[in-house]
């Protein structure tokens, strides 16, 4: 346990039967009462965002949260990755790798982070490299070009890509935005 006076950017806590992480936080000492501690908290779970204020001094609790490289294997009813080191498997729900399953590519290394031996979400790294399985072909010479085209990679994601991008080309693409960043290989 630890006292809103101890609050950071960043900090985990555990917080009405959920995990929130502390976006922002601004110790309050009015003129008159009591001082306190207004919070923006980020639901680990859900994603939302909510304010809460807490006084000065309140005892809350601080979320000990582990990070484990770990390898994508394959999807049957959950999500399987294993620790390249121990070989030990963790089996993940949907729910808790949300939209990230797009960018899922076998073997590809993630971090996972768990929560008293419990994994509760996954970090993808910043890029991907991705094979194009389906897309229009490209005109010949729209080599420079400001005009994008969807195509379907590997994952099952469809995201949008220049003209000249054919299907088979390897491109690597933004796991955070969802982007485009270039072209590997033809």
């Amino acid at each position: 346990m630890i006292t809103t006076n101890d609050l950071k950017n960043g900090m985990t806590l555990f917080y009405d039967e959920s995990l929130f992480e502390v976006l922002y936080f601004q110790h309050v000492k009015p003129g008159k009462g009591g001082a306190f501690v207004r919070t923006k908290l980020k639901n680990l779970n859900s994603g939302a965002i909510i304010e809460k204020t807490f006084r000065a001094g309140e005892k809350v609790e601080q979320a000990i949260l582990e990070t484990r490289k770990m390898q994508y294997l394959y999807k049957d009813e959950h999500y399987n990755f294993m620790d390249s080191g121990t070989y030990e498997q963790v089996a993940i729900d949907e729910e808790q790798i949300k939209d990230k399953k797009k960018f899922l590519l076998e073997n590809l290394d993630v971090t996972i982070v768990f929560y008293k031996n419990e994994p509760i979400s996954i970090e993808l790294p910043a890029a991907i490299e991705a094979k194009v399985i389906k897309t229009e072909p490209g005109a010949k010479g729209d080599t420079v070009s400001n005009t994008f085209k969807p195509a379907e990679i590997e994952t099952g994601a469809v995201i949008q890509v220049p003209l000249f991008i054919n299907e088979g080309d390897v491109i690597k693409i933004d796991t955070r935005s969802g982007e485009y960043i270039t072209r590997i290989s033809k």
